[in-house]
């Protein structure tokens, strides 16, 4: 940047991003400015329409939130195991960055210096994407561990244009290629939908986890993963935490099990029956953990916080925002959002970022304050005995009748990205509300305290045995279907 190499900007998709390239006009970064995401306000290319902290393309992703979640993704992949691209938070200052001029989008402040929040990852040379190659050369050690990572954080957005294809020309390698999965904004989503996994129709999905993989799975500690997240990225809220703990169980208790990985991400998809969006078999065993204990009487079916608690669906619809504003130096500093997290909250308050036209010298750059904020422990209890008497169950899981099945809503597509490095629906409109796919939830998460929430896993973790006996049959009392790439080419 010193010698004059400018950012260059990525013309597809719906969102904001900058190739960042050395002075032999290579690509080594791309980034994500918080605030150019598609429907934000300073979306550069006509899709605005939110504010900051508003639902997203994801209902359960807000708007100015995806940033984070690409550095999530990274965190989460202990010893690059998935082969995520380093990826960091940082604060980033430019000309060619865009900022529109209010109502109208067309006016933007160019060539003015603009301070931004953004994602920032290593740029991954590669050959292509997976669209453009069959699946068949494809590693299995690769798509098991991408897979791995994808049910973890349960991604909603895994296709095909997100996985980078390079080629490895080392001696004894002809034809082998390594996978790079990108684009995790949509991952950890605040409550459970549908999630989009298309390696599920691969054939090495359904190949047994290896000895390596299954002790990976084993070492996963959701505890641990809480508490990184926490102090890496205290913007992050407890609901998407949840959202994580209960993921990483149930991949944890379905690997010990013995299902493979297509087995467990059928079970966290949805289906799809005349038409209608039916929940998943991962939610229909949440939606009967809390049934259960409602009708223990072990807790009260309603939260005892009252109307100060966050309601997802209902308050992101009003114009008043719910979001604190900090200064831009406080939160360099320390590269932390305010946040407000207690015993019981079922979200942290994400601070809009303030951006500034012109950058302001900033003397105290060098001085940072320690700023200490303590979290409350996040408890997850010890597994209970498994069950081995299938009566214990009285109902079928998967004929659980649902009281708030009346709206069914289809699945949301997403269309190829440029150069493998963005995603997003089909262009063509500008509204907000026409591009915001319509999506419902048949379990939330964030709605329990703490108490409630640790008596809620520990049914959860009961009843999930029942379920993998009843999947288990079910594969094997038919054929093994035969699985063909949508990816592939012929």
């Amino acid at each position: 940047m010193k010698m004059g190499v400018e950012p260059l900007p990525v013309h597809g998709g719906l969102g904001g991003a900058y190739y960042f390239r050395t002075a032999e006009v290579k690509s080594v970064a791309i980034v994500k400015p918080t605030d150019e995401e598609p429907f934000a306000p300073n979306n550069p290319k006509g899709f605005v329409g939110k504010a900051l902290g508003q639902p997203g393309l994801k209902r359960s992703v807000r708007v100015g939130e995806t940033g984070f979640r690409e550095v999530a993704a990274y965190l989460l992949d202990y010893d690059h195991f998935a082969n995520v691209p380093p990826t960091a938070l940082v604060k980033i200052t430019h000309s060619i960055f865009n900022v529109n001029d209010g109502v109208n989008v067309n006016k933007s402040h160019k060539g003015k210096t603009v301070s931004k929040i953004a994602s920032f990852q290593q740029f991954i040379p590669h050959d292509f994407d997976a669209s453009d190659h069959g699946t068949s050369s494809f590693p299995v050690f690769a798509v098991h561990r991408i897979g791995i990572l994808d049910i973890r954080i349960f991604n909603t957005d895994r296709h095909a244009g997100n996985l980078l294809v390079r080629k490895l020309d080392c001696v004894g390698s002809f034809g082998q290629v390594e996978l790079i999965p990108i684009d995790h904004g949509l991952c950890l989503p605040e409550t459970l939908e549908d999630p989009y996994f298309e390696w599920i129709h691969w054939p090495q999905a359904s190949i047994p986890f290896s000895d390596d993989e299954l002790e990976y799975i084993e070492n996963l500690d959701p505890l641990r993963d809480c508490e990184m997240l926490r102090r890496e990225l205290p913007m992050i809220r407890e609901a998407c935490l949840r959202v994580l703990v209960l993921c990483t169980i149930f991949l944890k208790e379905a690997a010990a099990f013995g299902l493979c990985l297509a087995e467990i991400g059928e079970m966290m998809s949805r289906e799809f029956r005349a038409g209608e969006e039916e929940p998943s078999e991962l939610e229909i065993v949440c939606m009967e953990a809390r049934r259960v204990i409602v009708e223990r009487e072990v807790l009260s079916p309603k939260s005892d916080r009252g109307d100060e608690e966050f309601q997802f669906d209902i308050d992101c619809e009003g114009p008043e925002q719910n979001i604190h504003k900090v200064g831009e130096d406080d939160y360099i500093a320390r590269l932390q959002f305010q946040f407000d997290i207690g015993v019981g909250n079922g979200h942290s308050l994400l601070s809009k970022l303030e951006e500034t036209i012109e950058e302001e010298d900033e003397e105290d750059e060098g001085e940072e304050s320690e700023a200490k904020v303590e979290h409350e422990g996040f408890v997850v209890p010890r597994a209970p005995e498994r069950i081995h008497d299938l009566s214990r169950l009285s109902m079928s899981l998967k004929n659980t009748s649902l009281s708030d099945k009346s709206q069914k809503f289809p699945k949301f597509s997403t269309v190829k990205a440029e150069n493998g490095y963005l995603s997003g629906t089909s262009l063509g409109h500008n509204s907000a509300n026409e591009q915001l796919p319509a999506s419902t939830s048949f379990v939330k998460l964030a709605d329990m305290n703490e108490e409630e929430w640790i008596l809620f896993l520990e049914k959860f973790q009961e009843l999930l045995y029942p379920a993998f006996h009843k999947r288990k049959s079910v594969t094997l009392g038919q054929k093994q279907r035969q699985r063909l790439g949508t990816s592939c080419q012929f």
